[in-house]
């Protein structure tokens, strides 16, 4: 066997990049470089599927919450609830659950981090001839899939509970769209929360974080119900944008709202990712490349 044949394999093994032969040339290099970025990325989305897989009492645990907010608002609160300008609140109330859920994902996101950094599996990816950026890129992947997996176990509930969207096929299509754009931006605030707090319980505590933030949006009541002061906040948080933007894509009714922030709701649940993103980001990755090995 030659000496390029056994190099390659002992790489191919390692999940380092293949060597180039020689007359390859800076393209060769960039395209070897490219392809393991990815192939190393998949094997971090893999071994987070697998995880899933074999514990499915993960996803299960993170649906219940809001399933069982549906039912409790829904049909418990539901008829002594009011949506400003009319309309049923169990559909003003659904594109809230849904980005609620998003919402939430965060710290399961900060959660699975801690854990792989506080029992040494993020030390052992660092060790090894792998690109560094496949970690943090595999493990938003990752979360993204599972995101769709629960809008869809969450849309089906509410279609065996009578909720219909009126937007049309386009308009859901969007109002996902703008779930999972949320989503994607509080991935990297969960990761650089992952990285930061020392224990998977300190994290489990960012429920207390997560909890305030989703009461006081447009999620379960229109923010004109609210004290003005306490309205102002509610209008410009970032999820009642999405929320705000969804139940108008969805064709569900939307609440009225007169401030600024309300009526450019669409924009908003675009900018407000974007920034967010922009912001943590670059946090996480810094953080991560500050870890010691």
């Amino acid at each position: 066997m030659s000496t390029t044949t056994v190099t390659t394999e002992e790489h191919t093994t390692s999940g380092a990049a293949a060597p180039v032969p020689s007359g390859g040339g800076t393209d060769a290099v960039d395209h070897s470089r490219v392809y393991w970025v990815f192939a190393d990325c998949w094997n971090v989305v893999r071994r987070g599927l697998t995880h899933y897989q074999r514990q499915p009492v993960n996803i299960a645990w993170q649906l219940g919450f809001p399933i069982l907010s549906v039912l409790l608002y829904g049909y418990v609160f539901g008829s002594a609830m009011t949506v400003p300008g009319g309309g049923d609140y169990r559909d003003f109330l659904m594109p809230g659950m849904f980005a609620m859920t998003m919402t939430f994902g965060f710290i399961n996101t900060a959660t699975v981090v801690v854990y792989d950094a506080t029992k040494g599996v993020i030390d052992r990816f660092r060790s090894m001839p792998m690109a560094p950026s496949a970690v943090v890129a595999g493990r938003g992947v990752t979360d993204l899939i599972v995101a769709c997996a629960e809008l869809t176990i969450l849309m089906l509930t509410a279609l065996a509970m009578g909720w219909r969207p009126d937007g049309g096929i386009g308009g859901a299509v969007g109002a996902f769209g703008l779930l999972l754009l949320l989503r994607f931006s509080l991935i990297w605030l969960g990761v650089w929360l992952g990285l930061m707090v020392p224990n998977p319980e300190a994290a489990g505590g960012l429920f207390a974080v997560a909890f305030p933030l989703t009461m006081i949006s447009s999620i379960f009541v229109a923010p004109q119900l609210m004290p003005d002061w306490l309205g102002h906040v509610a209008a410009w948080n970032p999820i009642s944008s999405t929320v705000a933007a969804s139940r108008e894509l969805f064709g569900s009714p939307v609440g009225g709202g007169g401030s600024w922030v309300e009526q450019n709701a669409l924009l908003m649940a675009v900018v407000w990712p974007l920034v967010l993103t922009a912001v943590f980001l670059p946090l996480a990755v810094r953080r991560f490349q500050r870890l010691s090995r």
